[in-house]
């Protein structure tokens, strides 16, 4: 069938919309499960997880590299879910985590700040500035994470093949829009995206085995080759990425290089 990742700001219904299409296709809806199967799989604590994907990066982050190491971890506890098929992610960066998948519905459900405001306000049991500051902060966080991690702003409408405001639209109308539009051919998972999932999980298996001793490490696999960049790394470090590389399930083949170029 398909995948959906619907991107969607604070207090915007999103995690309601969310529920209401894998209701109605009867799909699998998921959204901090992944950081506690992520936290378990690779024993890391979930706060840290959470930090990773939700909070612009801290300037020892930029050279650590710590969040890259964290992403690299929750992107696999998704994909693996992904992989499985018939999934609704609302989720933080579910657009960026998997990419150049055709079976992938990309959706963005954006939201008045007023109707936010009024949402908070509900919620939380709080005055509307106390409301309009926690908005805020989280908008400017994530906008900042993004351009970090992605180089875009995630309000950026490119990114995504639905963009719904909600304003005159109920939940409801928006599920609907989104289960009418996951339905159309080019959103079906073919043999070919499969395979292409499938490819995308080993080369995400790949990097988290290897981003804590290479952290800007990057991977590419096709039917069980993989071909690793160092980026003009020592062929002492060559040798000991090939070795953790081939270890990881479904690798059959290990090519490492010293730039990005792909051999395929």
């Amino acid at each position: 069938m398909s995948i959906i990742t619907l991107s969607r700001r604070l207090y915007s219904r999103g995690e309601e919309i969310a529920e209401k299409v894998a209701e109605q296709l009867g799909y699998e809806c998921l959204s901090r499960e992944v950081l506690l199967e992520a936290s378990t799989e690779f024993n890391v604590p979930e706060i840290k997880l959470l930090h990773a994907i939700r909070d612009a990066p801290s300037i020892l982050e930029r050279f650590t590299h710590g969040k890259e190491k964290y992403l690299a971890y929750i992107r696999v506890a998704l994909l693996e879910h992904f992989q499985r098929d018939n999934v609704v992610y609302h989720g933080l960066a579910g657009h960026f985590l998997v990419k150049d998948i055709s079976h992938v519905l990309k959706v963005r459900i954006v939201a008045d700040v007023e109707d936010r405001v009024q949402l908070a306000m509900e919620r939380e049991g709080i005055s509307r500035d106390e409301a309009l500051r926690a908005i805020h902060s989280s908008d400017e966080a994530r906008r900042k994470w993004s351009l970090y991690i992605t180089g875009v702003d995630t309000n950026d409408p490119s990114l995504y093949h639905l963009v719904i405001r909600i304003r005159k639209l109920s939940p409801d109308d928006a599920a609907a829009i989104i289960c009418h539009t996951v339905k159309k051919e080019q959103f079906h998972t073919t043999p070919a995206s499969q395979r292409a999932m499938e490819d995308l999980l080993l080369a995400t298996r790949v990097k988290a085995a290897l981003v804590d001793e290479y952290p800007t490490v990057e991977v590419e696999a096709r039917e069980g080759a993989v071909q690793i960049a160092l980026g003009g790394a020592r062929a002492a470090d060559q040798k000991a990425v090939q070795q953790i590389a081939a270890q990881v399930p479904g690798v059959k083949q290990v090519t490492v290089a010293a730039t990005a170029e792909a051999a395929w």
